[in-house]
């Protein structure tokens, strides 16, 4: 985990901007390995506090260089891009497939799949007919800005068209990280308490959009829904809430004029 967030002790990034041994192939069904990327995390043994703090400060600033790239170039095309964070368990990937299968008849949508190993959730979106391209992080515990600025080159991004990005499932991490995207979109499913805002404070107060997830379970749960709202409000007074159900369809509709809005103001910008 990554002494940045502070989801790890003792541990340190070593970003060496270096792509040269990313695996992928131009239909997109290799991922890029995080095992053979060069941005792992070492032991930070040795180094002293301020020394740990000047290794991060700069490593978010290259990071945030590399995320104004991203945002100019996606900004010159009309691309509306989301940053999905969440922990795992959320149903991300559900919510995800569901919104592909109703959007992409009238729309042109590619996602980028964040994960630590496998190409699972990659295969469940291609499955949908939309292009995914899967970065393994290996023990990395988050997306980074140039790690998805390289994605753009082999997904061919088409203009006016609307991007997701898949974070790795990690409420901490992430919130860190800012790679280029026009919102974060935090969700959040009902099964996990909600007491999470509170808990997880940088990555709600990052987020521009929160989404409920799983609300068909609510009946048996013991979860108060409105208390959650009233804690994300307090960490992130500006922070807009959607409650849906991927599975019943319950709010989907409230999503899609979401984000239909929110590409029309990106193609706006873009004229």
């Amino acid at each position: 985990m990554c002494g940045i967030c502070g989801c790890g002790e003792g541990h340190t990034h070593s970003h060496e901007e270096d792509h040269s041994h990313d695996s992928l192939d131009h239909d997109h069904h290799n991922p890029i390995d995080g095992h053979q990327h060069a941005a792992q995390h070492t032991h930070a043994q040795g180094l002293s506090p301020a020394r740990m703090v000047q290794i991060e400060q700069d490593i978010l600033a290259k990071n945030n260089a590399y995320a104004d790239e991203n945002r100019r170039y996606l900004s010159q095309r009309g691309i509306l891009a989301l940053n999905l964070v969440s922990s795992p368990g959320s149903g991300k990937t559900s919510l995800l497939t569901e919104t592909i299968k109703r959007l992409k008849e009238e729309l042109s949508i590619a996602v980028i799949e964040g994960d630590q190993q496998t190409t699972r959730d990659a295969e469940r979106i291609r499955a949908t007919g939309v292009p995914a391209l899967q970065i393994n992080t290996g023990k990395g515990c988050h997306l980074d800005a140039h790690r998805v600025g390289h994605a753009f080159e082999h997904l061919a991004l088409s203009d006016h068209s609307l991007l997701f990005i898949e974070n790795v499932g990690n409420l901490v991490c992430p919130s860190a990280f800012d790679l280029g995207e026009a919102h974060k979109v935090v969700i959040l499913s009902v099964t996990e308490g909600e007491d999470k805002p509170i808990k997880y404070p940088d990555m709600f107060h990052a987020a521009d959009l929160m989404i409920l997830n799983k609300t068909d379970l609510l009946p048996y749960l013991d979860f108060n829904s409105a208390e959650c709202i009233a804690y994300a409000k307090r960490v992130n007074p500006k922070i807009k809430v959607l409650s849906l159900s991927a599975k019943t369809g319950e709010g989907m509709d409230n999503w899609l004029k979401w984000l239909k809005a929110e590409l029309e103001l990106q193609r706006i910008d873009y004229a």
